[in-house]
């Protein structure tokens, strides 16, 4: 009689309450040594709460966790290093102005020592390094670093604690394909080494690809575990969301107009957010997609437009008439922005969701009156957003900081397309949302700047907000997509330009593109 090997992480019955939230409930997982188990669910399913759970940053109120056969102790981020566990994050924890060895060393000596070990440490770093084939120069300052070379020293610094379990959050989300190759084959020779990896990702087909096994929360609870050998990205959704998904297949644009807003020699000031000598005409009724590696100029892309950064040099028109650097002007004139970071400038956190919902139009006469609010009407918009958007997670007082990434993005998302007098005429309380009708009736924006519309959010959101993107474009506006995934930017895009070194190449069809010469332009290599 055979028995199967000690699991190298047990998870059983975890249960994590906050207020009358369950987050996680009674969840039982296990972790084998040298095995890839990809971590799946749509945002708010409870991922983050596990993991956190798991990483020591949250107790959990029952269950309980071992590591290697030994129990480990509950919200002690400490212990989980030692036991052997170890993060990258999406979002790269790593001091700009240190070098890599500075980096990897930090936290990893008691501060009472008085002295530091540079050189066993700058020997430790190499010989993980090669052992792994993740070569970077220990002197080097991480601000001067490729994003794939930044995520490289998040792993260095893992595996130089002595990581044996590792989790990765979104790993590939900023990477372009060839960065996500290499992280590929750094993942196979980890797990032929023995190390175990938790992966999380929203690229179900990278998923498939690179895990043994997957399992899926839904609604805090585990829904499903399976092999990833025999299954289908359309089952992964389904469990993930609880129904079949569709996601948007290409369809050319119906009919490109006039120009609505056209960019000729543009730039801004220096720094690596910069625009350099930057062209490109954003037609009525068509989707521009603009590829590139973050950093490279889409943030002074997106501001500009917006109003928020000024053009030192060249020229920016709106419907034939100067673009002025005034955003309250720019959202009256039919701009409507889905900004990047949706925590940070999206939404306000403490704020209800009725003032988010009309914060860019607080001073219109929809809103206020002889400088008084209107909260009621505020209300009453903010309520019909949230229907039409299918925003879920609260009514219109709840904190914006309460819902999920996936609905807060919806919220910004109907607030930038449903305008209040059009929310007034065209909305059906019995309507269902997503449907085009609808979707066509709602769409009054002259020009869609949307930044990572669909960063971090699982596929079911995903699949919802490049819906609402495609029924504007063919409602007559005119949308710019800033966007880190290529399979969004090929699938969306009409017309495609990369990005790089703030430089714009020639926005061509989407079909004279192909994965490879995009992801060569997006490091600077055959870029016009």
């Amino acid at each position: 009689m055979t028995t199967s090997p000690q699991p190298v992480l047990r998870l059983a019955s975890i249960t994590k309450r906050f207020g009358d939230l369950i987050a996680n409930s009674d969840i039982s997982l296990e972790l084998q040594r040298g095995e890839v188990l990809a971590l799946l669910g749509e945002n708010g399913a409870g991922k983050s709460t596990l993991v956190s759970i798991l990483f020591g940053h949250y107790t959990a109120d029952a269950g309980e966790i071992t590591v290697f056969g030994k129990p480990l102790p509950g919200g002690d981020p400490g212990a989980a290093l030692a036991a052997g566990i170890g993060m990258v994050h999406q979002h790269f924890t790593l001091a700009d102005n240190l070098s890599v060895l500075d980096n990897v060393m930090m936290g990893s000596e008691p501060l009472w020592q008085g002295f530091t070990r540079h050189r066993a440490a700058r020997a430790r770093l190499l010989e993980v390094a090669q052992r792994f084939s993740l070569g970077v120069d220990p002197t080097a300052l991480v601000g001067s670093l490729s994003v794939g070379e930044r995520q490289r020293v998040e792993i260095l610094k893992a595996l130089y604690r002595g990581a044996r379990i590792l989790i990765l959050d979104e790993p590939t989300a900023v990477l372009t394909p060839q960065e996500s190759e290499d992280l590929f084959k750094v993942l196979g020779l980890m797990v032929a080494e023995g190390l175990s990896i938790i992966f999380i990702s929203h690229k179900l087909a990278e998923v498939l690809r690179v895990s043994h096994r997957v399992a899926v929360l839904r609604g805090g609870r585990l829904v499903a575990q399976a092999s990833a050998q025999g299954t289908s990205q359309a089952q992964l959704a389904q469990w993930m969301v609880g129904h079949a998904v569709e996601a948007p297949q290409r369809h050319p644009a119906r009919k490109v107009g006039m120009p609505v807003c056209v960019l000729q020699n543009v730039s801004t000031g220096a720094g690596r957010e910069r625009l350099d000598a930057v062209s490109l005409t954003l037609n009525a009724g068509e989707i521009v997609a603009i590829a590139g590696v973050s950093g490279n100029g889409q943030v002074a892309l997106a501001e500009l437009l917006c109003g928020t950064r000024q053009a030192q040099a060249g020229e920016v028109t709106l419907l034939g008439q100067p673009l002025p650097a005034a955003p309250a002007r720019l959202v009256d004139a039919g701009v409507a922005r889905i900004p990047e970071d949706r925590h940070a400038v999206g939404v306000v956190g403490d704020l209800p969701l009725w003032e988010n919902a009309a914060s860019e139009r607080l001073r219109s006469p929809f809103f206020s009156r002889w400088g008084w609010v209107r909260r009621g009407a505020a209300k009453a918009y903010a309520q019909r957003v949230m229907a039409a958007f299918d925003v879920r997670g609260g009514g219109a007082d709840t904190a914006a900081r309460a819902l999920s990434g996936g609905n807060m993005q919806k919220l910004i998302l109907g607030r930038a397309l449903m305008h209040p007098a059009q929310a007034a005429i065209n909305f059906e309380a019995n309507s269902a949302p997503g449907e085009s009708t609808q979707a066509s009736s709602l769409h009054t924006a002259r020009l869609i700047v949307a930044h990572q519309p669909t960063w971090g959010l699982d596929i079911g959101a995903v699949a919802y907000v490049q819906q609402q993107l495609i029924a504007a474009r063919d409602a007559g506006a005119a949308v710019l997509l800033i966007s880190d995934d290529l399979e969004e930017v090929l699938t969306l895009g009409d017309r495609v330009a990369v990005m790089h070194a703030g430089q714009l190449s020639a926005a061509r069809p989407a079909l004279d593109w192909s994965r490879e010469s995009i992801g060569l332009a997006m490091t600077g290599s055959d870029h016009p």
